[in-house]
């Protein structure tokens, strides 16, 4: 979402408990914004009213929900309580005056009223209706759509954020941008992760190896994340751009998580860093920092000098082992416990393997031959 379509807030009077239905219930900001967004897409009943809203040149003030806070701001109007409708939308917004939906979008509960929210809220709008819209969403936690009249515009007011609904061939000529970008970045993505894997074979792993992987994987998720906002806004027009996404990203976060597992260093009393730390870590970075590796590093759980990057590291074997066959996490648990890293897995005979609870004689077999196929593909892919 651009900087300008944020509005920050600060108090928010009476606001109620938060909405539920379509929007979930005690849901966050970004996840009332998409769930905001899925319910206004392209497809949908209530994004038919709107465009309809918009052709007929006139203005709406929508709030999408009704408790006792959002009645509390409401004087005048009609209680109607009749099946929402694309139509019946357009047409109630003739009337001077807000409209009021259940949280569901099923019923119109209210039709011209005046909606008379707290004006100490602070609110960066300007127009009457996007300075109330603005006021409610952050008053009453529900979803708030107002329509411009002489702008033509769509706007999102949820939790203090603002997102201006566009057509479908905006989005979808962003979107594809994006999707250019991430499929160049899995491409180096899936190169520097195959160079990690050679060299976890021949036991010649450095911190710079990791954290080039680590950093490309961030950098893949937050790509995907973008274009998966896109896919919401698309609503129906976005079923294909979700396929080529699906397939672009299969495997990043398992592969992520397999990353941090295999060389977040162990925990001490100094430096105490889970797994899942560190993966929150590398999520929080901003992505002025995301391009330094020492701060990825530092993230991992190393120093982050720029001298610690050559230091040799060796992993625990969770990522190769991942790519054995039909083989169980818990077996994986318990054979990474059992050597503790790749190169003692590497060296394991088939009676070595089998001294670990749950590997029998065909299991340790078929785990022998797969860290073998394993280890002599890598090096094929390195150098040839």
């Amino acid at each position: 979402m651009a900087a300008n379509d944020r509005v920050l807030t600060s108090g928010r009077p009476g606001r109620s408990s938060g909405p539920g239905g379509v929007f979930g219930v005690g849901a966050d900001g970004m996840s009332m914004m998409r769930a905001a967004l899925s319910a206004a897409a392209p497809g949908t009943a209530l994004r038919d009213g709107l465009e309809r809203i918009v052709r007929g040149n006139t203005g709406g003030l929508i709030v999408l929900g009704m408790d006792k806070t959002v009645e509390s701001l409401c004087t005048g109007g009609f209680v109607l309580d009749v099946e929402f409708t694309a139509t019946r939308l357009r047409e109630l917004c003739k009337l001077d005056g807000a409209l009021i939906i259940d949280k569901d979008i099923t019923k119109i509960l209210r039709a011209g009223v005046q909606l008379v929210p707290d004006s100490t809220i602070p609110t960066e709008e300007t127009g009457t209706r996007h300075r109330t819209a603005d006021r409610v969403s952050k008053q009453v936690g529900f979803p708030v759509i107002s329509v411009s009249q002489s702008m033509r515009v769509i706007a999102l007011y949820v939790d203090g954020q603002r997102r201006v609904l566009e057509d479908s061939a905006t989005i979808l000529s962003r979107a594809n941008q994006a999707l250019a970008t991430l499929e160049r970045y899995k491409l180096r993505l899936d190169e520097v992760a195959g160079t990690l894997s050679a060299l976890e074979i021949e036991d010649l792993v450095t911190v710079r190896d990791v954290t080039a992987v680590a950093q490309r994987l961030e950098m893949v998720r937050r790509i995907a994340t973008e274009i998966a906002e896109y896919v919401v806004e698309l609503g129906t027009d976005g079923r294909l751009l979700a396929l080529q996404l699906d397939e672009l990203i299969s495997g990043v976060d398992p592969e992520r998580e397999l990353v941090a597992r295999d060389y977040v260093p162990e925990l001490t009393g100094r430096r105490p860093r889970t797994v899942a730390e560190a993966l929150t870590e590398l999520d929080s970075l901003p992505q002025s920092e995301l391009i330094e590796l020492t701060t990825v590093a530092r993230a991992l759980g190393y120093t982050g000098s720029p001298e610690s990057l050559d230091a040799a590291i060796s992993p625990r074997g969770f990522r190769l082992l991942a790519k054995v066959p039909r083989l169980p996490n818990a077996v994986i648990e318990r054979l990474v416990d059992h050597f503790g890293s790749l190169q003692k897995l590497l060296a394991a005979s088939v009676d070595d393997l089998q001294r670990v609870d749950g590997v029998g004689e065909a299991r340790a077999r078929s785990i022998r031959e797969g860290l073998s196929r394993l280890a002599e593909s890598s090096i094929l892919e390195r150098y040839v």
